[in-house]
């Protein structure tokens, strides 16, 4: 099974190896989210055990529907690579500080009479850092997020001290905090990268880390702002065929909708260019980057902007794949139970992310698993949340429950009345454009609903300091 040229080996061994693989390596996700669940305080305490936020964090994050289905049935190991990005997530919640002038205070006090206090807080910084540069050597997706590391990082170790107005003090730079920091970094890179140099594989290794001639988008569009990018180009392109605008002969059929993984130009928009997508992506995540260096907010605002940089890169970035919707969704269950607000925020795009997964699963007797496993998750989901903050507001307003209910029929005209039409043969393509396109709309929304509720808490906060 480890020769590569071996397609569509199987055998019983390998695919005991592989579930049972999987299944090993998700102790450590369990374990980080049992760590989670202990930093993390939820909207309130609850007498019953199902109603406590720390009880829904854990069945939302350890049964949540599309990290089982990419896991264990797909086939990834992406349990195990949350398990590391919790596992520093979690590290740094316990750093724990808190607002500056307190802070200043505690900080003298552990100089003073504390010092070993003070370490094991450094320390907590300097495990985190760790086992995010072990996640990023894993799997090089997770540099979506490594602004939200590097800001958080710079901002609250390598700079040991905030003026009484939460500004920083920049007198309190550390030269030892970031050469420590450097030293993990290139420890981890040494050992990971460290072979392939000496071997002179290095820019191989490169190469397939960044397939740009792969194209734009995966051959599924993944469902952000490029489907919907696409799906423009493609009524435009119509449109134009139509009213004689464009001639059909200099047109390539099915450029995009092919199924085919490669490179491709648009018809009547711009082609994309991945210089293009980097750009968008760096415009996507700075406001979340500046509110993490100028109103920090400790671990909460980190997760904030690490959700955010998430969402952005995949909303953005070059041959994004739909399975990178779980950098969003799964950091977002832990805000999700601390406020009602991001609650609702988490329930649309949990919803719609997950749904946009459905393709992964194509064959029928895989249909009422999927179904049956989403339908369970959802109404958990739904439910718990729903009863955590039962004294606020509704968690969705008319219009956004519409729209997730709208994801009802889409299923069944994709899966059950399409297959029947003799639209199958000539436009295979259909039911994956609809759902990208229908989800991308859900998931914009998620992304810019969160957004302004982010920018607007650190205006109220600002204001209140003020």
């Amino acid at each position: 099974m480890l020769v590569v040229e071996n397609l569509n080996y199987a055998s019983r061994a390998t695919i005991f190896f592989q579930r049972l693989s999987v299944i090993f390596t998700d102790t450590l996700f369990i374990y980080a989210v049992h760590e989670c669940c202990r930093c993390i305080n939820g909207k309130r305490a609850a007498k019953d055990v199902l109603e406590k936020p720390t009880f829904i964090l854990a069945v939302l994050l350890l049964w949540n529907f599309g990290l089982l289905i990419v896991d264990h049935i797909h086939f990834q190991y992406n349990g195990f690579l949350f398990g590391l990005m919790f596992l520093s997530v979690a590290r740094l919640y316990q750093v724990n500080p808190s607002d500056s002038c307190l802070f200043v205070v505690v900080y003298i006090l552990s100089v003073l009479m504390h010092f070993t206090k003070l370490l094991m807080l450094w320390k907590r910084y300097l495990e985190g850092a760790l086992l995010f540069a072990v996640l990023l050597h894993f799997k090089h997706i997770y540099i979506y997020v490594a602004p939200a590391y590097g800001i958080y990082l710079l901002r609250s170790y390598c700079f040991t001290a905030n003026n009484a107005d939460g500004s920083l003090k920049w007198r309190s730079f550390s030269f030892l905090h970031v050469t420590l920091l450097g030293l993990i970094v290139c420890l981890v890179s040494a050992l990971s990268l460290g072979p392939f140099l000496v071997l002179g594989q290095l820019p191989q290794v490169v190469s397939r880390l960044f397939p740009f001639k792969r194209g734009l988008c995966h051959a599924y569009w993944a469902p952000n702002f490029w489907a919907l990018y696409n799906a423009m180009d493609k009524a435009l392109t119509i449109l134009g065929l139509k009213c004689n605008f464009l001639d059909s002969t200099k047109i390539p059929k099915a450029s995009m909708t092919g199924g085919l993984v490669q490179e491709f130009e648009h018809t009547v928009l711009p082609s994309v260019t991945p210089l293009a997508t980097l750009i968008c992506t760096s415009i996507a995540i700075l406001p979340s980057v500046f509110c993490l260096w100028f109103k920090p907010q400790g671990p909460r605002g980190f997760l904030q902007c690490l959700v955010l940089c998430a969402l952005s890169s995949f909303m953005f970035g070059w041959h994004v794949h739909e399975k990178a919707i779980l950098l969003a969704i799964l950091p977002l269950s832990l805000l999700s139970i601390q406020r009602a607000k991001d609650a609702g925020i988490y329930l649309i795009l949990a919803t719609t992310g997950h749904f946009s997964l459905f393709p992964l699963l194509f064959t029928p007797p895989e249909l009422p698993i999927k179904i049956l496993l989403m339908l369970l998750f959802t109404v958990y989901s739904f439910s718990s949340l729903k009863s955590l903050f039962r004294r606020e507001k509704p968690l969705l307003n008319w219009l956004e429950t519409i729209y997730l209910i709208q994801l009802v029929p889409l299923e069944i005209f994709c899966e059950i009345i399409f297959p029947l039409t003799p639209w199958k043969q000539h436009f295979p393509f259909i039911p994956l454009l609809l759902t990208s396109v229908y989800c991308a709309l859900g998931i914009t929304y998620a992304w810019l609903k969160l957004y302004i509720s982010v920018l607007t808490e650190r205006t109220s906060v600002r204001q209140k300091a003020e």
